[in-house]
């Protein structure tokens, strides 16, 4: 063997015992004419040491670079009271060298293989495999590894097969660009990467496999940033014969079971269902951050006769007045609100306006305007405390909720009211079954077509499909959408409604996904699932910003692989034999 054992389990139980540990020169540091060499693994460190008695053993770990590769053969020796390291579980012994082997020689890496190390990312992810030897990238690793066991665990005690679907797919819409894969054997025809197995669970379920998951590989061609990748992992459920309850049950206990298992933290059952109109009313967001609170209040029915013109065209218009209220904000300087309606502008608004509550009253900004009515309503809605500031936005509805949802966010960070270690996790419910697509201006489906509308709606998709709501959810946690998904339409009829709602003709159906339409006609029964967003659940888990650092090899914001400089191009023999010619960044088939 080239070990007996690893750099993390010799204690001082083992003292006298020959070992032979193999790993990477940590660090080295010569102390009263011994030599010391830290020797790490996945598994931790163990202090190695050299006694210049050994003279040629000596000399040549003198000579050994950082990161090189070596395996040892000596003995566990307790350390001296003063020369223990508490900070390491291997603190109390050290390992005295008699024989060392060089497995593998390193040269000086482009930086240090520490946590705090002082390399751009750029550098990190073009040295990736050297980035992951870092203690905490491989803790997120490992945790990530932990997680997919405590998800299969958890599910396969709940009656769940874990199913794999396919990775070449036919292209059908999902909300996003797909991938596309020529094929070779039918040239001049595509495969798609799939962007979720959304119909593919689907049809296990009217094949009567009633409980699958699957830790599923998805492709969207999106635009990145730090919460999303080109290629991510969803946890994926389908269960037959549920409804709304059934699912989130158990997407809450799954939850509850990797947040105890994983971070040590227990959250209270069952979780709290936010219905999507008071989500945007009070946070403006469908996916709100309750770990604090600036909470966010309409008050268009106590300022829309105010002499504050702004505020009443607002009202009269069909838009609304809505503020939040910062405490401590008094003491916000004139530039912080001035960058404060800088942001507000950015987000679509055409002004802040504000006012502060000091010595019981009402002062500054536009407490000239407010009657003595409006400012008992408003402090009635807020009941502010002393130096607080009330920040409000006049205009659409959609305006209002986007400016102080994001204002909210931001001011949360700026003023750390964000309480440290703390957990937060709800569900998000009855989404609107449709939204107006910008481009055209049509109804389009908010979450996917086969979304089922509930029941109590249902006869307003002919008269008034805006106001349909979605038997869908979201699962958020600190303010992350984690999961989401929703009970499907299993009856061809009100499927039919739905595509006749959002203008998909007969034929573009049949053409995008009439192989689950003909599918239905066979018996489908009653189905629901939810998926995991995995890489920024366990990025949440990790304490880390971005997803990247969860995934071992990660594309950057422009879709690139620093490491294998992936995409590249192909040559020309192989777009030959997919039958397609590359022509000024055109491709023709």
């Amino acid at each position: 063997m080239l070990r007996t054992h690893n750099c993390g389990e010799l204690r001082a139980a083992l003292a006298g015992e020959q070992v032979r540990l193999a790993g990477w020169v940590h660090h080295k540091r010569h102390h009263g004419g011994v030599l010391f060499i830290d020797l790490r693994d996945r598994y931790g460190r163990t202090q190695l040491t050299f006694k210049p008695e050994s003279k040629a053993l000596f000399e040549r770990a003198e000579k050994i670079g950082h990161e090189t590769v070596i395996a040892i053969d000596g003995t566990v020796t307790v350390r001296p009271a003063e020369a223990r390291n508490p900070e390491l579980p291997t603190g109390e012994i050290e390992v005295i060298v008699e024989r060392m082997e060089i497995l593998s020689a390193a040269e000086t890496p482009p930086f240090v293989i520490e946590d705090e190390v002082n390399a751009s990312e750029e550098t990190r992810l073009k040295y990736r495999y050297l980035d992951l030897r870092r203690p905490e990238m491989q803790s997120a690793t490992i945790l990530r590894s932990h997680a997919n066991r405590v998800t299969r665990d958890f599910l396969f005690a709940e009656g769940f097969l874990e199913i794999e679907t396919a990775t070449l797919v036919r292209s059908t819409p999902e909300g996003a660009r797909d991938f596309l894969v020529p094929s070779r054997l039918q040239n001049g025809k595509f495969y798609a990467l799939p962007q979720s197995p959304q119909v593919y669970k689907q049809l296990l379920m009217i094949a009567g496999f009633d409980r699958y998951f699957q830790l599923a590989r998805c492709y969207r061609d999106e635009d990145l940033r730090a919460d999303r990748q080109l290629e991510f992992t969803q946890i994926d459920i389908e269960m037959s014969f549920v409804d709304e309850t059934d699912v989130l049950d158990l997407a809450e206990r799954l939850l509850a079971r990797l947040m105890s298992d994983l971070c040590g933290v227990n959250i209270k059952l069952p979780l709290p269902r936010i219905p999507f109109e008071e989500a945007m009313l009070r946070y403006g967001s469908d996916k709100p951050d309750l770990r604090f609170g600036l909470e966010i209040h309409d008050l268009s029915e106590i300022v829309k006769m105010s002499g504050f013109q702004v505020f009443t065209s607002a009202v009269e218009s069909g838009g609304a007045v809505r503020a939040i209220c910062v405490p401590g904000g008094a003491a916000l300087s004139r530039k912080q609100i001035d960058e404060l309606t800088a942001k507000a502008v950015k987000f679509g608004a055409k002004g802040l306006a504000q006012t502060k509550f000091e010595g019981g009253v009402f002062t500054g900004g536009i407490a000239k305007f407010l009657s003595e009515n409006e400012m008992a309503g408003i402090s009635g809605e807020f009941h502010p405390a002393e130096g607080s500031i009330i920040l409000f936005v006049a205009d659409s509805i959609a305006t209002c909720e986007r400016v102080l949802g994001a204002l909210r966010l931001d001011l949360a960070n700026q003023l750390d009211l964000i309480p440290k270690g703390s957990w937060e996790a709800h569900f998000v419910v009855d989404f609107p079954m449709f939204e107006v697509e910008e481009e055209t201006g049509r109804l389009v489906a908010r979450h996917h077509a086969f979304t089922q509308p509930k029941p109590e709606d249902v006869h307003l998709l002919e008269t008034d499909p805006a106001k349909v709501r979605a038997r869908a959810y979201d699962l958020v946690l600190n303010g992350y959408e984690i999961a989401g998904g929703s009970i499907r339409t299993h009856s061809s009829e009100l499927l039919a409604c739905v595509l006749r709602v959002i203008e998909l003709t007969e034929d573009k159906a049949r053409e995008k996904f009439g192989f689950l339409l003909d599918a239905m006609k066979y018996g489908a029964p009653p189905h629901g699932g939810i998926a995991f967003g995995y890489d920024r659940m366990m990025m949440l888990f990790a304490g880390r910003s971005s997803i990247r650092d969860v995934i071992v090899f990660p594309k950057t914001t422009a879709g690139q692989s620093l490491m294998d400089n992936c995409p590249n191009t192909v040559d020309a023999e192989q777009l030959s034999e997919l039958g397609i010619k590359f022509d000024e960044g055109k491709i023709d088939r």
